[in-house]
């Protein structure tokens, strides 16, 4: 079965949708900014109207569409159900948890359930595996939608996704049409803070949860006002106190972000390796960086597994792209 929908694809909508907005605006008479904090804002103001339209058609369909009763057919090999053809109870509205909301519902009518990921983050949930949040074999007592597919990067999650797009141009025009260093990180910092307090009281009242697969507007708020402060302190460090020698791996990375992503986050590079390995499937390269020079010396899983990705992915790949960067090879679409 093919999968319609994934990153790459969402990406290429949410460009798709804001170059048009941006090439439509920039046929306006003036692109002069006038005196004012919200000036930039009324520069693009019809960016924000398609944000607030966008935002408006994603709340009303994820709170307001009805979302039956469906059913599926078990593909999983290693369920005693494969084959069979289950059925998830929902008849309800405005509800986001896996099985019944508004996101799964469009994606099944308009992709098709047959086109949908078949291996979603809910299937670590502690409703389905006693391994929570790790993968493992699934509880005796797991409800049918576990072995059920869902596309995390489908229809109604990445019009959400626009937002993001929207907001991150946004501080792209700001670095464009407002001079000044100060006065720059004053509005990236204010912004940033902003949209990720708001994110935060949005999540812990239960208003609008934080949540990933769905691409809520609270998730959006975290998201982009970190983005914004992540931004803003490299903004200080390079452009400001000139240390751009320090992070020259992740220029490289930059520069060649298509090799990166289909060879490390992709885990195309990582699946060659593991492909080779000796008596048994886990004794691979990759499994011995992890256990014996990270896990094992920290005595900790997560603190061995984070350093690992620090410096054996994002420092690894920084240092191959800046190879490729010295004979200038890019990949490029």
């Amino acid at each position: 079965m093919i999968r319609w929908c994934g990153i790459l694809q969402r990406i290429a909508l949410a460009y798709l949708v804001v170059a048009i907005a941006e090439i439509m605006a920039r046929k306006s008479p003036t692109k002069s900014l006038s005196p004012g904090k919200f000036s930039v804002f009324k520069l693009y103001f019809w960016h924000w109207i398609l944000g607030a339209c966008i935002l408006i058609v994603y709340l009303a369909t994820l709170y307001g569409a009805y979302v039956p009763d469906w059913h599926f057919r078990v593909q999983n090999t290693d369920s005693a159900d494969y084959g069979k053809v289950l059925t998830v109870a929902c008849n309800v509205r405005g509800k986001l948890d896996p099985p019944c909301n508004a996101v799964g519902y469009i994606d099944r009518k308009v992709l098709g359930i047959n086109h949908m990921y078949p291996r979603p983050a809910w299937k670590r949930s502690k409703a389905c595996t006693q391994y929570s949040p790790h993968e493992g074999p699934f509880r005796a007592d797991a409800p049918s939608w576990c072995w059920a597919p869902f596309e995390p990067e489908g229809v109604l999650s990445s019009v959400s996704a626009i937002l993001s797009t929207i907001i991150g141009v946004h501080f792209g025009h700001v670095l464009v049409h407002i001079k000044g260093h100060w006065s720059r990180l004053q509005h990236w910092t204010i912004m940033g803070l902003a949209l990720l307090i708001l994110g935060i009281i949005l999540h812990f009242t239960d208003a609008i949860p934080l949540n990933k697969q769905l691409y809520t507007l609270s998730y959006v708020c975290v998201t982009s006002g970190a983005a914004a402060l992540v931004f803003s302190a490299l903004y200080i460090l390079v452009d400001m106190w000139n240390l751009r020698y320090l992070f020259l791996p992740l220029e490289w990375i930059g520069m060649n972000a298509m090799l990166v992503y289909v060879m490390a986050a992709a885990g195309i590079f990582a699946g060659f390796i593991n492909g080779w390995y000796y008596d048994d499937p886990h004794n691979t390269l990759v499994h011995w960086i992890q256990k014996h020079i990270f896990i094992n010396v920290w005595h900790s899983r997560r603190v061995g597994m984070l350093l690992y990705v620090l410096f054996a992915e994002i420092l690894f790949w920084g240092i191959v792209a800046g190879i490729f960067h010295h004979f200038s090879i890019y990949w490029k679409l």
